[in-house]
């Protein structure tokens, strides 16, 4: 791709290029905003918030614990297995500024999956909630875990409310099972503890390993991205560069609905708005939608990130549309591709277009963004993040002609280091300091790029490719569906054929209607040859449609 013809396409006030050194590593970025911002709210839930200062303050203090408390070293890995609460960005600063690599876990795994991630990650400490304690005791005495840390959901509410939330979360909604980690260290205890102790910087460097973040184990076991500090600091200021021209200094609030420990809002919310002196207001439970309407209306936000399910439940909630959107600047969405119906009726109702991005772990994550200056969603996943280079490759190893479809491959200082002790897995996916992505995509005459589907996804009916993508986005443009997923599935003519499953908004919806629906939208190899209704779609924790499942 020629960068100089693509840099035209590129919106005012976005560089071609940042400095991927900008900062030695995530600690300094740390430390310069935590002290420009000192008195700015950083980081809210629950009602209960946390400054700049107090987040240096705390993060301090579970460092010194990290490092005098429990003998860990730089190096080490320390799991995180929490949800979206003030504890999450205190223990995440504190393990970063001690020098560990932070292991994020999603606290819905079975003891399986968080038995693989412990043993795969030589994990030495973790940090959970004791709701999913349970999970864990199953499974330590078979990982290197030599340190729990357990927290409550109210451990940083106060002290009259965080005692009412934990009992209620415990005793009355018995969302707590029964666990017996007897050498568990409470969160609270560990900040007191290591506020009376001396805590000792660690000198880091952008090859430095800052998170072993897993993927999604879509292919197999879940692997551990290697992302080192340089690899976060670069994408930080691809992030920031890109949204900088819609947002100013010290004056966001932006909603943070999905999960910290997923690379997505770990970058783009909890890392990007931090050297902004923004706010993030932390949701712990987005899937309780009344609820999180409820909080959305108590505060003046600015900014709202997700994924095309979250946006599309938001929508569909009584009250949604009532909001005061007058202040909101920014909507994006990643994670999945975001489907026109839905980006369309979110800039009818909030009056703000949803931005799309595209991004994957292994990149830390952003790839492309949309600019900012974009009027309305156009189907595609915009433009190349500053300093990140992408051709589109076809089967026979040759660059692909504009507008054709291909692989997306992937070069720029967000790319991870490789896969954790994992060398075949790496060399698989990384060459030339390339990283193949897995997914097909196009490019049009201005340098645009559009997903066409995920490689393995691909339905395959009489020779013809058929991606899940279009056929999902035409269901939902009837306004019967509320969510769709294709798949496809062996048959003795054609080879495969497509198969879709529906959740339907209304009862008197059938399978004839929808059938017609597409034949009117679609070639005749692409329209569904079976309807599935169900009561609701098997998704990842971040609202993910899993295919795989449904396959």
């Amino acid at each position: 791709m020629e960068k100089i013809w693509l840099e035209k396409s590129y919106p005012p006030g976005v560089p071609f290029e940042i400095n991927p050194d900008k900062y030695p590593s995530l600690i300094t970025m740390f430390n310069k905003y935590t002290v420009q911002y000192s008195d700015r709210t950083a980081f809210i839930n629950m009602g209960a918030s946390i400054t700049y200062a107090e987040l240096a303050e705390q993060a301090t203090a579970f460092a010194a614990y990290l490092q005098q408390g429990l003998g860990l070293k730089k190096g080490d890995k320390f799991a995180i297995m929490i949800p979206n609460t003030l504890q999450y960005p205190v223990a995440l600063f504190g393990a970063l500024l001690a020098g560990l690599t932070v292991v994020n876990v999603n606290p819905l795994y079975t003891a399986r999956e968080l038995e693989h991630q412990l043993k795969d990650s030589d994990t030495k400490a973790i940090l959970i909630i004791e709701n999913f304690a349970h999970t864990l005791e199953k499974i330590i005495n078979k990982t290197p875990v030599e340190h729990v840390v357990m927290t409550s959901l109210g451990d940083r509410l106060g002290l009259v409310k965080g005692k009412i939330v934990s009992a209620v979360v415990k005793y009355v909604k018995k969302m707590v099972p029964a666990f017996n980690l007897p050498d568990a260290v409470r969160f609270n205890t560990a900040l007191a503890k290591g506020g009376k102790l001396t805590f000792t910087p660690v000198e880091l460097c952008g090859e430095d390993l800052a998170f072993l973040q897993y993927t999604g184990g879509t292919t197999g076991l879940s692997k551990g991205a290697m992302l080192t500090h340089r690899n976060m600091v670069a994408n930080l200021e691809q992030a920031k560069s890109a949204i900088k021209p819609m947002l100013e200094d010290g004056a966001e609030l932006v909603v943070t609905a999905l999960p910290l420990y997923h690379i997505f809002a770990l970058t783009a919310n909890c890392l990007t708005f931090i050297t902004l002196g923004g706010t993030n207001l932390l949701i712990t439970n987005p899937r309780d939608m009344p609820g999180f309407i409820k909080e959305l209306n108590k505060y003046t936000f600015t900014a709202i990130t997700g994924v095309n399910t979250l946006f599309n439940g938001l929508l569909n909630t009584p009250g949604f549309k009532d909001i005061d959107f007058s202040n909101l600047k920014m909507a994006l969405g990643g994670g999945m591709a975001v489907q026109r119906p839905v980006a369309e009726r979110w800039q009818q109702v909030t009056g703000v277009r949803l931005a799309e991005g595209y991004g994957l772990t292994e990149c830390a994550p952003m790839v492309t963004l949309s600019p900012y200056n974009q009027e309305a969603y156009n189907g595609t996943i915009g433009l190349p993040a500053p300093s990140t280079d992408i051709k589109i490759m076809l089967d026979d190893g040759s660059e692909a002609p504009i507008g054709e479809a291909g692989e997306m491959l992937v070069k720029g200082p967000q790319v991870m280091k490789g896969y954790y002790n994992r060398q075949e897995a790496t060399d698989e996916i990384l060459k030339d300091g390339w990283l193949a992505t897995g997914d097909i995509a196009c490019m049009d005459e201005q340098g645009f790029f559009k997903i066409v589907d995920r490689k393995k996804d691909m339905i395959i009916v009489s020779g013809f490719n058929v991606f899940p993508n279009e056929i999902e986005e035409v269901l939902m443009m009837h306004e019967g569906v509320l969510e769709a997923a294709a798949i496809g599935v062996p048959h003795d003519v054609s080879g495969e054929m497509v198969k879709v499953f529906v959740v339907a908004k209304q009862d008197d919806l059938d399978e004839e209607s929808l059938i017609k629906h597409c034949r009117e939208n679609l070639t005749n190899y692409k329209v569904p040859k079976l309807v599935v209704f169900k009561d609701e779609l098997p998704k990842t924790n971040v609202g993910k449609i899993l295919r795989r499942e449904l396959r």
